[in-house]
């Protein structure tokens, strides 16, 4: 207890307890303000067991309480959470001011619904918890904001549908992060792709050369707000954190509806999956230690041991057609990336007119990097205007193209655009709470996110077979 009290303990912010069932509260005393008025979000961290969580707040935000609940079980995952914040409280640079209100216990979810201390449920853990968690939330009228992936399964698909139509029914928002739509190589991919003088129209494809192709590696050991990242044991169990084929390819798979259909409305009948595969990264327990911290492969990760090692399946790969255009999504997960290196994106779209290729290997020093590929109809020098002044008409300055071999240019973007993934979490925040204050989700959203969860979990479904 003395720990998580020096990890809470910020300059004036007094740590006091209250009551038996493990809630700790940081009084407001001497700020000469109450933090539960004069905003209009209150926000409320449920079980925060994946290091997302800390992220929504690694920045303040004007209409956000100041003051947040935390309910979680007793444990190391909410006391890492909170040692995350408080480092945000502490850094010498824009510091923020969070105020952790935290209730431990076995009945944490219940005392959340019970004291309906807010009107925003933060959810970033365990997956395998979620899809409950967020039924419950939107049911008693609370908007949600969860990490990635809602669902896991494709038993739960179903649910999500129904909290949908609830949060509908109700009024409030249920919504994903999704940070990848922030990252300026895909957001000028994206608008390059709607320049027909640039791109042409995008080619329907095939299976072996789909139109679309989205790659993704990441690593279970990484850096994260300057620290290494500690995960918790049950990250390594896909009965918790999910399989590759559901977890991160939900990004990839919303970027393809977000680039080709933008602002459309898509429907689970307009996917049609060809196939779906997984595969496991092998684990040693001298890995599993150096990010968990723990010698042993706890009990409910025996079923994946083999040899000594765990087989995490945390990779897959799925091709399908999205009206009628052939798209791949691929995930990857190794241990630890290359020096100097982390999570890489390989992306491209196929025009009649040119290739959009995003590339992130060591010849980009690990820096996504977007190359115009394969121009055809058109000689070099002229396409490289043309280029020029589409780039000028975008509403970003100073970005630059030079030539990167034959039928080929390379975009270079200011070190101004380049926000990185972390900061990308407050810039979702920031785009949901405009969503709040107008009341509702743009109309494509809702069935986007459903269409999306469809393809993850029918992709898991064909793969497992």
């Amino acid at each position: 207890m003395k720990k998580t009290a020096m990890l809470l303990l910020i300059p004036a912010m007094i740590l006091s307890s209250c009551g038996s069932g493990g809630t700790k509260k940081q009084s407001t005393e001497g700020t000469g303000k109450s933090m539960e008025a004069d905003y209009k979000v209150k926000l409320l961290t449920v079980d925060p067991g994946h290091f997302h969580a800390a992220l929504v707040q690694k920045k303040m935000y004007p209409q956000v309480s100041p003051e947040v609940r935390v309910y979680a079980p007793e444990g190391p995952d909410v006391e890492q959470h909170l040692g995350r914040i408080a480092s945000y409280n502490a850094r010498g640079t824009d510091p923020t001011l969070w105020n952790e209100i935290v209730y431990r216990g076995p009945d944490f979810f219940e005392k959340m619904l019970s004291e309906n201390a807010g009107n925003v449920v933060v959810l970033s853990g365990n997956n395998k918890k979620k899809a409950s968690y967020i039924t419950s939330s939107v049911n008693a009228g609370l908007n949600v904001l969860a990490d990635k992936p809602m669902i896991i399964s494709p038993e739960d698909w179903p649910g999500l549908q129904a909290a949908f139509e609830t949060a509908s029914r109700k009024g409030v928002l249920l919504y994903d992060i999704m940070t990848e739509r922030f990252e300026i190589t895909t957001i000028l991919q994206k608008l390059l792709s709607q320049n027909s003088e640039i791109f042409g129209t995008l080619v329907p494809g095939t299976a072996s050369e789909p139109a679309v192709s989205k790659v993704s590696v990441h690593h279970f050991s990484k850096i994260v707000s300057g620290s290494p990242l500690q995960r918790p044991a049950w990250f390594f169990d896909v009965e918790q954190q999910g399989e590759g084929i559901v977890d991160v390819t939900t990004h990839l798979v919303d970027l393809i509806q977000w680039e080709c259909f933008p602002e459309q409305i898509l429907n689970p009948s307009d996917v049609k999956l060809a196939s779906a595969k997984r595969w496991p990264t092998i684990i040693s327990r001298e890995e599993f230690r150096g990010v968990t911290g723990m010698d042993e492969f706890p009990g409910y990760l025996e079923k994946d041991v083999k040899d000594g090692n765990i087989h995490v399946f945390s990779n897959g790969e799925m091709i399908y057609q999205l009206k009628g255009v052939w798209a791949k999504v691929s995930v990857t997960w190794n241990y630890m990336p290359p020096a100097g290196g982390g999570d890489t994106h390989y992306s491209v779209m196929r025009g009649t007119a040119c290739d959009l290729v995003i590339r992130q290997g060591a010849e980009e020093k690990y820096v996504p990097t977007l190359y115009v590929e394969n121009i055809k109809g058109s000689a070099l020098p002229e396409f490289t205007e043309k280029l020029r002044a589409a780039l000028g008409n975008l509403p970003y300055d100073s970005l630059m193209v030079e030539s990167s071999g034959n039928k080929s240019l390379k975009i270079n973007i200011p070190p101004r655009y380049r926000v990185s993934h972390e900061e990308h979490f407050g810039q979702v925040t920031e785009r949901f709470l405009e969503y709040l204050d107008a009341g509702k989700l743009p109309d494509w959203e809702v069935p986007g996110m459903i269409t999306k969860y469809y393809t993850t979990t029918s992709a898991l479904k064909m793969a497992r077979q």
